[in-house]
Protein backbone atom coordinates (compact mmCIF):
# COMPACT_ATOMS: atom_id res chain seq x y z
CA UNK A 1 0.00 0.00 0.00
CA UNK A 2 1.38 3.38 -0.98
CA UNK A 3 2.09 5.94 1.72
CA UNK A 4 -0.10 9.04 1.54
CA UNK A 5 1.77 12.05 0.27
CA UNK A 6 1.47 15.74 1.00
CA UNK A 7 3.41 18.19 -1.11
CA UNK A 8 6.72 19.46 0.29
CA UNK A 9 6.60 23.15 1.14
CA UNK A 10 10.18 23.85 2.26
CA UNK A 11 11.99 26.72 0.53
CA UNK A 12 15.55 28.01 0.78
CA UNK A 13 14.14 31.02 2.65
CA UNK A 14 12.54 28.67 5.18
CA UNK A 15 15.83 26.85 5.66
CA UNK A 16 17.94 29.93 6.17
CA UNK A 17 15.59 31.10 8.93
CA UNK A 18 16.78 28.15 10.99
CA UNK A 19 20.30 29.60 11.02
CA UNK A 20 19.21 31.63 14.03
CA UNK A 21 19.57 28.40 16.04
CA UNK A 22 23.17 27.74 14.92
CA UNK A 23 24.25 29.94 17.79
CA UNK A 24 27.49 31.89 17.99
CA UNK A 25 26.85 34.76 20.41
CA UNK A 26 23.22 34.06 21.27
CA UNK A 27 20.07 32.30 20.09
CA UNK A 28 19.26 34.93 17.45
CA UNK A 29 22.75 35.17 15.95
CA UNK A 30 23.14 34.36 12.25
CA UNK A 31 26.92 34.45 11.97
CA UNK A 32 28.39 31.18 10.73
CA UNK A 33 31.76 30.18 12.17
CA UNK A 34 34.68 29.36 9.89
CA UNK A 35 35.56 25.64 9.66
CA UNK A 36 33.19 23.94 12.06
CA UNK A 37 31.05 20.88 12.53
CA UNK A 38 27.51 22.20 12.06
CA UNK A 39 24.72 21.30 14.41
CA UNK A 40 22.25 18.74 13.09
CA UNK A 41 19.57 21.45 12.94
CA UNK A 42 21.62 23.47 10.47
CA UNK A 43 19.86 23.54 7.04
CA UNK A 44 20.42 20.27 5.22
CA UNK A 45 20.88 19.29 1.59
CA UNK A 46 20.08 15.64 2.19
CA UNK A 47 20.22 12.50 4.30
CA UNK A 48 21.80 9.08 3.68
CA UNK A 49 20.16 5.71 4.29
CA UNK A 50 22.01 2.43 3.75
CA UNK A 51 19.28 -0.01 2.73
CA UNK A 52 18.68 -3.40 4.44
CA UNK A 53 18.96 -6.60 2.39
CA UNK A 54 18.94 -10.36 2.80
CA UNK A 55 22.69 -10.62 3.38
CA UNK A 56 22.54 -8.45 6.50
CA UNK A 57 21.46 -9.34 10.02
CA UNK A 58 18.01 -8.05 9.04
CA UNK A 59 17.25 -11.22 7.05
CA UNK A 60 14.87 -12.81 9.64
CA UNK A 61 12.67 -9.69 9.77
CA UNK A 62 13.44 -8.13 6.39
CA UNK A 63 9.79 -7.26 5.50
CA UNK A 64 9.24 -5.49 8.82
CA UNK A 65 12.45 -3.48 8.73
CA UNK A 66 11.97 -2.62 5.04
CA UNK A 67 8.60 -1.14 5.97
CA UNK A 68 10.32 1.06 8.55
CA UNK A 69 12.92 2.15 5.98
CA UNK A 70 10.17 3.01 3.51
CA UNK A 71 8.56 5.23 6.13
CA UNK A 72 11.89 6.94 6.90
CA UNK A 73 12.53 7.38 3.17
CA UNK A 74 9.12 8.99 2.69
CA UNK A 75 9.43 11.42 5.60
CA UNK A 76 12.95 12.45 4.57
CA UNK A 77 12.47 12.68 0.80
CA UNK A 78 9.32 14.79 1.07
CA UNK A 79 11.46 17.43 2.79
CA UNK A 80 14.93 17.14 1.22
CA UNK A 81 17.15 14.94 -0.93
CA UNK A 82 17.63 11.33 0.10
CA UNK A 83 20.67 9.23 -0.81
CA UNK A 84 20.19 5.46 -0.65
CA UNK A 85 23.23 3.17 -0.64
CA UNK A 86 22.49 -0.42 -1.61
CA UNK A 87 24.08 -3.37 -3.43
CA UNK A 88 20.71 -3.90 -5.16
CA UNK A 89 19.84 -0.63 -6.88
CA UNK A 90 17.27 -1.94 -9.36
CA UNK A 91 15.36 -3.91 -6.70
CA UNK A 92 15.20 -0.98 -4.28
CA UNK A 93 14.22 1.41 -7.07
CA UNK A 94 11.32 -0.87 -8.06
CA UNK A 95 10.20 -1.03 -4.43
CA UNK A 96 10.29 2.75 -4.05
CA UNK A 97 8.35 3.21 -7.29
CA UNK A 98 5.70 0.81 -6.03
CA UNK A 99 5.35 2.09 -2.47
CA UNK A 100 6.07 5.83 -2.56
CA UNK A 101 4.53 8.76 -4.45
CA UNK A 102 6.39 9.71 -7.63
CA UNK A 103 7.06 13.22 -6.35
CA UNK A 104 8.91 11.73 -3.38
CA UNK A 105 10.80 9.16 -5.45
CA UNK A 106 12.02 12.01 -7.66
CA UNK A 107 13.86 13.37 -4.62
CA UNK A 108 15.77 10.09 -4.06
CA UNK A 109 19.05 8.99 -5.65
CA UNK A 110 20.33 5.41 -5.40
CA UNK A 111 23.99 4.42 -5.48
CA UNK A 112 25.49 0.97 -5.60
CA UNK A 113 27.92 -0.36 -2.99
CA UNK A 114 28.35 -3.69 -1.19
CA UNK A 115 27.39 -3.39 2.48
CA UNK A 116 27.69 -5.41 5.68
CA UNK A 117 24.88 -3.63 7.48
CA UNK A 118 22.77 -0.47 7.49
CA UNK A 119 23.98 1.90 10.24
CA UNK A 120 24.75 5.00 8.16
CA UNK A 121 25.23 7.17 11.24
CA UNK A 122 28.41 5.27 12.05
CA UNK A 123 29.89 4.52 8.63
CA UNK A 124 28.85 7.78 6.94
CA UNK A 125 30.85 10.95 6.36
CA UNK A 126 31.13 13.56 9.10
CA UNK A 127 30.89 16.91 7.32
CA UNK A 128 32.67 20.12 8.22
CA UNK A 129 31.76 23.49 6.74
CA UNK A 130 34.63 25.78 5.75
CA UNK A 131 35.03 29.06 3.92
CA UNK A 132 36.23 27.05 0.91
CA UNK A 133 33.27 24.66 0.99
CA UNK A 134 32.41 21.37 2.70
CA UNK A 135 35.06 18.95 3.92
CA UNK A 136 34.03 15.28 4.12
CA UNK A 137 35.78 13.45 6.95
CA UNK A 138 36.15 9.69 6.48
CA UNK A 139 36.86 8.05 9.85
CA UNK A 140 37.44 4.36 10.43
CA UNK A 141 34.37 2.28 11.25
CA UNK A 142 35.33 -1.08 12.75
CA UNK A 143 31.99 -2.52 13.85
CA UNK A 144 31.89 -0.74 17.24
CA UNK A 145 35.21 -2.02 18.48
CA UNK A 146 35.50 -5.09 16.24
CA UNK A 147 32.25 -6.63 17.49
CA UNK A 148 30.92 -7.15 13.94
CA UNK A 149 32.28 -7.41 10.41
CA UNK A 150 32.46 -3.93 8.88
CA UNK A 151 35.05 -3.98 6.07
CA UNK A 152 32.48 -3.26 3.35
CA UNK A 153 30.74 -0.53 5.36
CA UNK A 154 34.10 1.10 6.02
CA UNK A 155 34.50 1.59 2.25
CA UNK A 156 31.13 3.22 1.58
CA UNK A 157 32.39 6.80 1.93
CA UNK A 158 35.14 6.20 -0.63
CA UNK A 159 32.66 4.62 -3.03
CA UNK A 160 30.42 7.65 -2.68
CA UNK A 161 33.33 9.88 -3.63
CA UNK A 162 34.13 7.68 -6.63
CA UNK A 163 30.52 8.00 -7.77
CA UNK A 164 30.57 11.78 -7.20
CA UNK A 165 27.50 11.69 -4.99
CA UNK A 166 28.58 14.64 -2.84
CA UNK A 167 30.25 18.01 -3.17
CA UNK A 168 33.24 18.55 -0.92
CA UNK A 169 36.89 17.86 -0.26
CA UNK A 170 37.63 14.32 0.89
CA UNK A 171 39.73 14.09 4.05
CA UNK A 172 41.23 10.77 5.16
CA UNK A 173 40.95 10.04 8.90
CA UNK A 174 41.01 6.26 8.59
CA UNK A 175 43.74 6.00 11.21
CA UNK A 176 41.18 6.97 13.88
CA UNK A 177 38.01 5.11 14.87
CA UNK A 178 35.04 7.46 15.25
CA UNK A 179 31.34 6.79 14.75
CA UNK A 180 28.88 9.57 14.04
CA UNK A 181 26.57 8.35 16.78
CA UNK A 182 29.28 8.93 19.37
CA UNK A 183 29.42 12.73 18.98
CA UNK A 184 27.03 15.68 19.11
CA UNK A 185 27.84 19.23 17.97
CA UNK A 186 26.18 22.54 18.79
CA UNK A 187 27.70 24.12 15.67
CA UNK A 188 29.65 26.55 17.82
CA UNK A 189 32.69 24.54 18.86
CA UNK A 190 31.24 22.30 21.59
CA UNK A 191 31.24 18.51 21.18
CA UNK A 192 29.27 16.22 23.51
CA UNK A 193 30.43 12.60 23.78
CA UNK A 194 30.70 9.68 26.21
CA UNK A 195 33.84 8.36 27.81
CA UNK A 196 32.44 4.83 27.86
CA UNK A 197 32.37 4.74 24.06
CA UNK A 198 35.45 6.68 23.03
CA UNK A 199 37.62 4.91 25.60
CA UNK A 200 36.15 1.45 24.89
CA UNK A 201 38.41 -1.46 23.88
CA UNK A 202 39.44 -1.90 20.25
CA UNK A 203 38.69 1.71 19.32
CA UNK A 204 41.84 3.82 19.57
CA UNK A 205 44.16 2.23 22.11
CA UNK A 206 46.69 3.04 23.37
CA UNK A 207 45.50 6.67 23.12
CA UNK A 208 44.49 8.24 26.43
CA UNK A 209 41.41 10.37 27.00
CA UNK A 210 43.60 13.47 26.69
CA UNK A 211 45.00 12.17 23.38
CA UNK A 212 41.52 11.48 22.04
CA UNK A 213 40.23 14.88 23.15
CA UNK A 214 43.09 16.58 21.33
CA UNK A 215 42.39 14.54 18.20
CA UNK A 216 38.71 15.44 18.30
CA UNK A 217 39.46 19.12 18.71
CA UNK A 218 41.94 19.07 15.85
CA UNK A 219 39.93 17.02 13.35
CA UNK A 220 36.51 18.50 14.15
CA UNK A 221 37.80 22.07 14.73
CA UNK A 222 36.19 22.05 18.19
CA UNK A 223 37.01 24.33 21.08
CA UNK A 224 35.85 22.06 23.90
CA UNK A 225 34.65 18.53 24.62
CA UNK A 226 31.95 17.68 27.15
CA UNK A 227 32.47 14.11 28.39
CA UNK A 228 29.50 12.21 29.78
CA UNK A 229 30.81 9.57 32.18
CA UNK A 230 27.51 7.84 32.97
CA UNK A 231 24.58 6.32 31.14
CA UNK A 232 23.96 3.12 29.25
CA UNK A 233 21.14 1.13 27.65
CA UNK A 234 20.75 -2.62 28.01
CA UNK A 235 21.21 -4.35 24.66
CA UNK A 236 23.28 -1.52 23.19
CA UNK A 237 26.20 -2.68 21.01
CA UNK A 238 27.84 0.74 20.69
CA UNK A 239 29.32 1.16 24.18
CA UNK A 240 26.92 4.01 24.97
CA UNK A 241 26.73 6.23 21.94
CA UNK A 242 25.70 9.69 23.02
CA UNK A 243 22.83 9.73 20.51
CA UNK A 244 21.07 7.06 22.57
CA UNK A 245 21.36 9.09 25.78
CA UNK A 246 21.63 12.88 25.41
CA UNK A 247 21.30 15.22 22.43
CA UNK A 248 22.33 18.80 21.86
CA UNK A 249 19.40 20.94 20.71
CA UNK A 250 18.93 24.59 19.69
CA UNK A 251 19.30 27.44 22.16
CA UNK A 252 21.63 25.70 24.65
CA UNK A 253 19.23 22.84 25.28
CA UNK A 254 20.03 19.19 25.95
CA UNK A 255 17.33 16.53 25.57
CA UNK A 256 18.19 13.41 27.53
CA UNK A 257 16.75 10.09 28.68
CA UNK A 258 15.41 10.25 32.22
CA UNK A 259 14.66 7.12 34.25
CA UNK A 260 12.31 7.62 37.23
CA UNK A 261 11.70 3.97 38.07
CA UNK A 262 14.06 3.08 40.90
CA UNK A 263 13.51 -0.63 40.14
CA UNK A 264 14.68 -0.27 36.53
CA UNK A 265 18.22 -1.55 35.84
CA UNK A 266 19.04 1.79 34.20
CA UNK A 267 18.02 3.99 37.12
CA UNK A 268 21.37 4.47 38.84
CA UNK A 269 23.42 5.18 35.71
CA UNK A 270 20.82 7.47 34.12
CA UNK A 271 20.35 9.33 37.40
CA UNK A 272 24.13 9.90 37.59
CA UNK A 273 24.05 11.06 33.95
CA UNK A 274 21.27 13.52 34.77
CA UNK A 275 23.24 14.90 37.71
CA UNK A 276 26.33 15.33 35.51
CA UNK A 277 24.29 17.12 32.84
CA UNK A 278 23.22 19.61 35.49
CA UNK A 279 26.90 20.49 36.05
CA UNK A 280 27.64 21.16 32.37
CA UNK A 281 27.97 24.77 31.29
CA UNK A 282 27.77 26.46 27.93
CA UNK A 283 30.78 28.23 26.43
CA UNK A 284 29.43 31.38 28.10
CA UNK A 285 29.33 29.69 31.50
CA UNK A 286 25.57 29.27 31.73
CA UNK A 287 23.76 26.02 32.64
CA UNK A 288 22.09 24.15 29.84
CA UNK A 289 18.33 24.02 29.57
CA UNK A 290 17.57 20.35 30.20
CA UNK A 291 14.57 18.61 28.62
CA UNK A 292 13.99 15.08 29.97
CA UNK A 293 12.66 12.40 27.65
CA UNK A 294 10.80 9.43 29.12
CA UNK A 295 12.40 6.03 29.46
CA UNK A 296 10.71 3.66 27.04
CA UNK A 297 8.98 0.70 28.64
CA UNK A 298 11.05 -2.50 28.53
CA UNK A 299 10.97 -4.35 25.20
CA UNK A 300 12.54 -7.77 24.71
CA UNK A 301 13.62 -9.99 21.85
CA UNK A 302 12.54 -13.62 21.46
CA UNK A 303 15.42 -14.73 23.68
CA UNK A 304 14.34 -12.46 26.51
CA UNK A 305 17.13 -9.90 25.95
CA UNK A 306 16.13 -6.31 26.68
CA UNK A 307 16.29 -4.08 23.61
CA UNK A 308 17.71 -0.53 23.61
CA UNK A 309 14.57 1.49 22.95
CA UNK A 310 15.34 5.20 23.37
CA UNK A 311 13.51 8.38 22.44
CA UNK A 312 16.84 10.23 22.26
CA UNK A 313 17.58 8.54 18.92
CA UNK A 314 15.66 11.12 16.85
CA UNK A 315 16.74 12.67 13.54
CA UNK A 316 16.53 16.39 12.84
CA UNK A 317 15.67 17.22 9.22
CA UNK A 318 14.57 20.44 7.54
CA UNK A 319 11.64 21.81 9.55
CA UNK A 320 10.93 18.49 11.31
CA UNK A 321 12.19 16.07 13.93
CA UNK A 322 11.66 12.40 13.08
CA UNK A 323 11.09 10.67 16.40
CA UNK A 324 11.18 6.92 17.04
CA UNK A 325 8.07 5.40 18.56
CA UNK A 326 7.80 1.98 20.17
CA UNK A 327 4.13 1.02 20.22
CA UNK A 328 3.74 2.58 23.68
CA UNK A 329 1.05 5.25 23.11
CA UNK A 330 1.33 7.12 26.42
CA UNK A 331 5.13 7.21 26.44
CA UNK A 332 5.30 7.93 22.70
CA UNK A 333 2.98 10.92 23.24
CA UNK A 334 4.98 12.11 26.25
CA UNK A 335 8.22 11.94 24.26
CA UNK A 336 6.62 13.90 21.41
CA UNK A 337 5.48 16.60 23.85
CA UNK A 338 8.95 16.90 25.38
CA UNK A 339 10.70 17.04 22.01
CA UNK A 340 8.35 19.84 20.98
CA UNK A 341 9.72 21.82 23.94
CA UNK A 342 13.25 21.33 22.59
CA UNK A 343 12.22 22.07 18.99
CA UNK A 344 9.33 24.57 19.11
CA UNK A 345 9.77 25.54 15.45
CA UNK A 346 9.85 21.95 14.11
CA UNK A 347 7.11 19.46 13.32
CA UNK A 348 7.55 16.32 15.45
CA UNK A 349 6.89 13.22 13.32
CA UNK A 350 6.66 9.78 14.88
CA UNK A 351 8.00 6.70 13.06
CA UNK A 352 7.42 3.20 14.44
CA UNK A 353 10.90 1.80 15.15
CA UNK A 354 9.99 -1.42 16.92
CA UNK A 355 11.67 -3.37 14.11
CA UNK A 356 14.90 -1.36 14.35
CA UNK A 357 15.55 -2.06 18.01
CA UNK A 358 15.56 -5.80 17.32
CA UNK A 359 19.04 -5.23 15.87
CA UNK A 360 19.92 -2.86 18.75
CA UNK A 361 19.60 0.50 16.97
CA UNK A 362 16.95 3.06 16.16
CA UNK A 363 16.10 5.92 13.81
CA UNK A 364 19.10 8.21 14.22
CA UNK A 365 21.49 5.26 13.94
CA UNK A 366 20.14 4.49 10.44
CA UNK A 367 20.70 7.97 9.02
CA UNK A 368 23.39 10.54 8.30
CA UNK A 369 22.55 14.11 7.39
CA UNK A 370 24.53 16.43 5.11
CA UNK A 371 24.43 20.20 5.51
CA UNK A 372 23.32 22.59 2.78
CA UNK A 373 25.59 22.53 -0.28
CA UNK A 374 26.84 18.92 0.00
CA UNK A 375 24.35 16.63 -1.77
CA UNK A 376 24.42 17.07 -5.54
Amino acid sequence: MAIRFSKPTTTIEDLTRTLRFDRVAGPEATEVRTTHLPAEWYPQSGVQLTWPHADTDWAPILPQVTGCYLRMAYEIARRERLIIITPHVSEVKALLDEKLPSAVVANISLHEAPTNDTWARDHGFITLLTEQGPTLLDFCFNGWGEKFEAALDNQICRRMMEQQVLRGTYEDHLDFVLEGGSIESDGCGTILTTSQCLLAPHRNQPLTQADIEERLKRSLHAQRILWLDHGYLAGDDTDSHVDTLARLCPCDTIAYVQCLDTEDEHYEELHLMEEQLKTFRTAEGEPYRLVPLPMAAPAYDEDGERLPATYANFLIVNEAVLMPTYGQPELDAQARKQLQLAFPHHEIVGIDCQALIIQHGSLHCCTMQFPLGVVK
